[in-house]
């Protein structure tokens, strides 16, 4: 099971790859929106763990670009701004999870098994 993961961070990126790697998951990643939605591909991918502000364009323009594409992909999104509104809108879009930045390993693996299972 591939789980594509979009964040500017590269320690957030590399945590996360690691943590979901280390329980089998298949891990593949993006820098940006853009570069995201060159290579995503949904028959392969199981889940999108998204961070909402990144430079350019953020999570939501992500997942409202897929959806215009007709790629509908389970969705956690995640970010450090964990206001009432931040959290609203990830809802909104769709996204079946929000994850508040910082995160342990045990909250990334608690939300990705709700998403999947």
């Amino acid at each position: 099971m591939k789980i594509f993961i979009v964040d500017d961070e590269g320690i957030v990126l590399e945590s996360c790859r690691r943590v979901l790697e280390s329980e089998g998951y298949d891990v593949a990643y993006a820098k940006s929106v853009d570069e995201a939605l060159m290579v995503i591909d949904p028959k392969d991918i199981v889940l999108l763990l998204i961070d909402i502000k990144m430079p350019f364009h953020d999570g939501i323009y992500l997942m409202n670009e897929l959806k215009k594409q007709g790629k509908i992909i389970p969705t956690i999104l995640m970010s450090g701004l964990n206001t009432p509104e931040i959290i609203a809108e990830a809802k909104k879009t769709g996204a079946c999870q929000f994850l508040a930045k910082p995160f342990t390993p045990d909250e990334l693996l608690k939300a990705v098994r709700q998403v999947i299972t």
